[in-house]
C-alpha cells in the first residue's frame, strides 16, 4: 500500500483514538469539576487508562478475528465498528447531560474499551501496511496525530462547551471521530498472500516466545525509564519554582503541541535517514541530554522563565524518542499476530509511565527535584548504553523477522 494511502489512513484514526483520550481525562473531568463535581468523583476517570493499559490482554483474540484464515483482513470492518461504537457512546453523552455520576462512567467506559480495541488494530494496519523504509513517517503521524488528538479532545472541547453548550459539543466531537475514521474505512486493505501450512493462532505465548519481542519490551523500559520519572515532575517544579499559571498553560499548551509535532518530524526524518536502530540511539541520548539540562536549571535555580523553555526542550525530545522508539517496536513485530506484539510494546510503555510517575512524586518529595531529575539522567544514560548493547548483538534485533 503506497505511503500516500497509508499515512491519511492511520493519521485520521490516531487523531480520532486520541481526542477520545483528550476528552476523557482532560476535558470532561474540567468540565465537571467547573460544573462543582466532587475531586473524588472526577479522579474516578482516571480508572479509564486500564482499558489502554490491559489491552494486550484481550488483543490475541481480537487479532485471531482480525485475521481471516485465509490471510485476509478484517482491519476496516474492526476500525469502522469500533469507531461507531465511540461515536454513539459521545452521542449518548451528549443526551446524557454533563451531572457525572454512573452513567457517565459506564458510557466513558465503554467508550474507553470501544478505543482501546480500535488501537490494536489501526497499529496491526500500520506494521503491516509501512515498509520499513517509511516507518518513520508512519510513527510521526502516530505520535503526531496523538498531540493533535489531545488539542481537540482536551482544548477544543473545553473551547465550544461554554459558546455551544455541553450536547452540541459533545455531538460535534462525536461526528469528528466519524469522519477521522473514514480514510481507513473506506479504503482498500491490500490482500496479504494466503498462509502456508496450518493458520497461525495468534496469541501472547507465541508473543514472548519470540526473542525480539522480548529483547523489544527490554528495550522499551530502558529507552523510557529516565524520561518517565521527569514527564509528571515538569509542571509541579514550575510551579513550585513560581512561574505563573498562565504560562504554565502556555507551556502545556501550544509549547508542548508545538514541540511534540516538531520533534515528530525530526524523529520520523532521523528513522528515515538512519534507520530505526541508529535513531533509537540519538534520541535516547538527546532525552539523556535534556533531563541533564533540565536537572542542571532546577539544581542551579535558574530563572523559571529558563526553566519553562528546558521543559519545552524535553518535550520535542520525547516526540522524537516516541517516534524512533516505535518505529524499531514496528520491524520487532510479527506480521503473523502483529496487533498482539505491538500492543504489548504499548502496554509496557503505558506500565512504565504510570509506576515511575507514582514513584517520581514519591521521591521527590524526599529528596527535591534536584537530585531526582539527576537520578533520572543516570538512569536514562545507563539505558543509552545498554541499548546499545543489545543492538549490537546477534541480528535477529536488527533485521526484520517477520515469523
Amino acid at each position: 500500500m503506497p505511503l500516500w494511502r497509508t499515512l491519511p489512513s492511520i493519521g485520521g484514526v490516531y487523531v480520532a483514538q486520541s481526542l477520545v483520550g483528550g476528552l476523557t481525562f482532560m476535558g470532561i473531568p474540567t468540565v465537571l469539576r467547573a460544573q462543582g463535581v466532587p475531586l473524588e468523583q472526577v479522579g474516578l476517570v482516571s480508572l479509564l487508562m486500564l482499558p489502554w493499559a490491559l489491552k494486550f490482554l484481550w488483543a490475541p483474540f481480537a487479532e485471531r478475528w482480525r485475521i481471516r484464515p485465509d490471510g485476509r483482513r478484517r482491519t476496516r470492518q474492526m476500525v469502522a465498528a469500533g469507531q461507531l461504537l465511540c461515536a454513539l457512546g459521545l452521542a449518548a453523552l451528549a443526551l446524557a447531560g454533563a451531572e457525572g455520576g454512573r452513567l457517565m462512567f459506564g458510557i466513558l467506559a465503554l467508550i474507553a474499551l470501544a478505543a482501546a480495541t480500535v488501537d490494536i488494530a489501526v497499529d496491526a494496519f500500520a506494521v503491516e501496511q509501512l515498509a520499513a523504509a517509511d516507518r518513520g513517517w508512519g510513527n510521526a503521524a502516530q505520535v503526531g496525530g496523538g498531540y493533535l488528538g489531545m488539542v481537540l479532545g482536551g482544548g477544543a472541547f473545553l473551547v465550544l462547551v461554554p459558546h455551544v453548550g455541553w450536547s452540541a459539543a459533545a455531538g460535534v466531537m462525536a461526528a469528528t471521530v466519524l469522519l477521522l475514521a473514514l480514510p481507513l474505512v473506506f479504503g482498500r486493505e491490500p490482500a496479504r498472500p494466503a498462509p502456508s501450512g496450518a493458520p497461525h493462532r495468534p496469541s501472547l505465548s507465541y508473543a514472548l516466545a519470540r526473542p525480539e519481542v522480548r529483547r523489544g519490551l527490554l528495550v522499551t523500559v530502558l529507552f523510557e525509564a529516565g524520561v518517565r520519572l521527569v514527564q509528571p515532575l515538569a509542571g509541579p517544579v514550575l510551579v513550585d519554582r513560581g512561574l505563573d499559571l498562565s504560562l504554565i498553560g502556555l507551556v502545556n499548551g501550544a509549547g508542548a503541541v508545538g514541540a511534540g509535532l516538531l520533534g515528530t518530524l525530526i524523529g520520523g526524518l532521523a528513522v528515515r535517514r538512519m534507520g530505526a536502530e541508529r535513531a533509537v540511539m540519538v534520541a535516547a541520548s538527546a532525552q539523556v541530554a535534556a533531563i541533564l539540562a533540565l536537572a542542571g536549571g532546577v539544581t542551579a535555580g535558574m530563572d523559571p522563565n529558563v526553566l519553562a523553555a528546558l521543559v519545552v526542550a524535553k518535550t520535542l525530545a520525547m516526540a522524537m524518542g516516541f517516534v524512533c522508539l516505535y518505529a524499531l517496536l514496528m520491524g520487532l513485530s510479527s506480521l503473523r499476530q502483529a496487533g498482539v506484539d505491538f500492543t504489548l510494546f504499548q502496554c509496557a510503555d503505558a506500565a512504565i509511565a504510570g509506576l515511575a510517575g507514582y514513584g517520581a512524586a514519591l521521591v521527590a518529595g524526599r529528596i527535591g527535584y534536584g537530585p531526582t531529575f539527576v537520578a533520572a539522567a543516570a538512569i536514562a544514560a545507563t539505558g543509552v548504553l545498554a541499548i546499545g548493547l543489545l543492538l549490537r548483538r546477534p541480528p535477529s534485533l536488527l533485521i526484520e523477522t517477520k515469523a
